[in-house]
């Protein structure tokens, strides 16, 4: 394989922090490469540098001639005075200047063959089937809506899709899942599966992760480390990585401690073997030793004890916009459950939990809330910083205390938790990294307490050591706890239970994690598959006996038969054929669900597989029927012809 981009010796500082140190890296034809690391080391900056978008301080990066760059980051870049279908056709502005060109010069000139080749090998004519395909597939709104029209997430999903249609050499998303339900987060990474380019993704998505890379690359201390395989790959060798710094710096402490002994009896002679022992300890004692990271030490205050009564639902139901979110839902909360709640977007997720908290009146049902619960609510937009206020200005609201249980803990030394140093709590927020405004925003709502924690999307911007300690945190909590969330992997951790909203106003309670839920749908839908598959032979049976009974009916007939038009004639000598195809659709899809991983690689596909299932099989009657059909005219057209 061919190098296609080298960053060589790039350093990157802000002040007097350098969060890009000499950083070098490579990316070959065909990598697959997870950028991860903790918030405000320097991703979302070398990402830029490699887009183009930013110079760095010092090194430089070498591309291939011609190397096509689609770039999706985290703060997307859309054209106001463009719809949704204009700004996505900008993604492959490269494409379609190739079109324009082409289409302008006469058909025997050089330059019009050289271009034909070019756009066939970007795949340019089937750029609008493409748009189309990843429209629908990540949910994009209409094709003629403007972009003041839109919310966050669906500028984010145009986004998406603008990165993905251009067909580019290499393409970089910074945080691509975030936003997308579990059905367009599938949908990508098989994309990124065929994708015949080379990535470089930056996400907290820990499941999306180990699905699509095949080489993890650490950014830590300003530098990059290299691990061959997927995320749990790296893992693994960075806690060797980690084993075997500790053992060095181990042997480092115990020499310089040993050399120190010596130093201190001040040996009278200065001869020249003493002289380069002393420079030796001196030397040693000079280097830096391994980087410990910090974890956040995520303090959510110890809540009020919770009454009898948490939160009851009975016969709950909900209409918005003409269109039924969901209807007869009974559940009943209890102190000490941890429940996911999970689904496709635009199911009502967020509706039920403001239904919750009293910020919406039901359409059909009641909520009893218990007297001694108290929320404490993290919204999916959070609360909006004020930039020129300081991340210590934030959280203050006008205090010098955080209330913890039955003491107090001084705003500095709270702060300091969310692994923000000194200088860092007096700085300003527009001088804040994104993950260090993602911890800000968690401390200032966190620290509010409460027994009844209700987070919606609380992953989104977070990194993956945050991540891990904010799981430890809602595993220890005393509360009750309510989430949404489209990470897997966050949910598995998490969940006592799992609220499923499964589409057509249903939503399905299931106790266990949500691999445990997926796994017993999977279950669910074979049964039903087998049961589907019977009726299907039983129809097959029963359209054959009705072809069949027309053929005889036919027969008896002293009229002359009526011949099959030149249509139906097409239509008979393809009928085989077509039987043939959504037999072996049928066969594909029976088969995914049989597979012993169908829940890992398949199970946000259920639905919509169970769906496609049950119309292959009503076509597959429809043909068999048609064919009997025609072959009991074409039959009885032969008998009454002259031999």
């Amino acid at each position: 394989m061919s190098t296609i981009l080298t960053a060589t010796e790039i350093t990157v500082s802000y002040g007097d922090r350098t969060v890009l140190d000499a950083a070098t890296l490579a990316i070959e034809e065909g990598d697959r490469i997870g950028l991860v690391g903790r918030n405000g080391c320097g991703k979302t900056t070398f990402l830029r540098i490699l887009a183009g978008l930013q110079s760095p301080d010092r090194g430089d990066v070498t591309r291939r001639r011609e190397l096509v760059v689609s770039y999706l980051p985290q703060d997307f870049m859309l054209d106001p005075a463009k719809n949704v279908l204009e700004n996505i056709r900008d993604g492959a502005k490269h494409v379609l200047d190739l079109i324009a060109e082409f289409e302008s010069l006469p058909q025997d000139s050089k330059r019009h063959e050289e271009l034909e080749h070019r756009i066939a090998a970007l795949e340019g004519w089937t750029l609008d089937r493409r748009i189309e395909t990843a429209m629908s597939h990540l949910n994009c709104p209409a094709a003629d809506r403007r972009m003041e029209t839109l919310s966050g997430g669906e500028k984010r999903r145009v986004a998406m899709c603008r990165a993905l249609v251009s067909d580019p050499d290499l393409l970089i998303l910074d945080e691509p899942t975030n936003h997308l339900d579990p059905e367009a987060i599938e949908w990508v990474a098989e994309f990124l599966d065929e994708f015949h380019g080379s990535f470089l993704v930056v996400t907290h998505d820990r499941y999306f992760l180990d699905r699509v890379a095949k080489r993890l690359v650490e950014l830590s201390d300003g530098r990059f480390f290299s691990h061959a395989g997927n995320y749990t790959d790296y893992l693994l060798d960075k806690a060797e990585r980690q084993a075997a710094d500790a053992t060095l710096e181990h042997k480092r402490q115990m020499f310089l401690k040993k050399e120190l002994a010596w130093v201190r009896q001040g040996p009278r002679a200065q001869r020249s073997k003493q002289k380069n022992r002393f420079e030796r300890y001196y030397e040693t004692a000079a280097e830096d030793g391994p980087v410990i990271e910090e974890d956040v030490e995520l303090c959510i205050p110890p809540p009020p004890q919770l009454g009898n009564r948490v939160v009851e639902l009975s016969n709950l139901g909900m209409d918005l916009g003409g269109r039924t979110l969901f209807r007869g839902f009974n559940f009943t909360f209890e102190n000490g459950q941890r429940i996911g709640v999970a689904g496709r977007n635009g199911l009502g997720k967020t509706t039920l939990l403001k239904i919750i908290l009293g910020q919406l009146a039901p359409t059909k049902g009641t909520v009893k809330t218990g007297q001694l619960t108290k929320f404490n609510y993290v919204d999916q937009g959070r609360i909006q910083l004020c930039e020129e206020r300081t991340a210590l200005e934030e959280v203050s609201d006008g205090t010098e205390f955080v209330i913890f249980g039955d003491g107090k803990l001084s705003l500095r030394a709270y702060l300091k938790r969310f692994l923000f140093a000194d200088e860092r709590i007096t700085t300003q927020v527009k001088y804040l990294s994104g993950g260090e405004r993602s911890r800000l925003l968690l401390a200032r709502i966190l620290k509010n307490g409460g027994n009844f924690l209700i987070l919606d999307e609380p992953t989104n911007d977070l990194d993956l050591p945050t991540l891990r300690v904010l799981e430890e945190a809602l595993i220890a909590f005393p509360g009750t706890v309510l989430v949404v969330s489209h990470d897997r992997y966050f949910l598995n951790r998490v969940c006592t239970d799992v609220l499923a909203f499964e589409g057509d106003g249903k939503i399905h309670h299931s106790v266990g994690d949500y691999d445990y839920y997926l796994e017993k749908k999977q279950r669910q839908v074979v049964a039903a598959t087998r049961q589907s598959a019977a009726i299907l032979a039983a129809n097959k049976a029963a359209a054959l006996s009705r072809a069949a009974a027309v053929k005889a009916t036919n027969s008896a007939k002293p009229a002359g038969p009526r011949k099959l038009s030149f249509k139906e004639t097409r239509e008979l000598e393809g009928m085989e054929a077509q039987i043939h195809a959504v037999d072996a659709e049928i066969a594909r899809i029976e088969n995914l669900f049989a597979s012993p991983d169908f829940h890992r690689t398949h199970a946000t596909q259920t639905n919509q597989l169970t769906a496609a299932l049950a119309g292959a099989r009503e076509h597959l009657v429809r043909l068999y029927a048609r064919w009997e059909e025609l072959e009991a005219i074409k039959a009885e057209t032969e008998k009454h012809q002259p031999s």
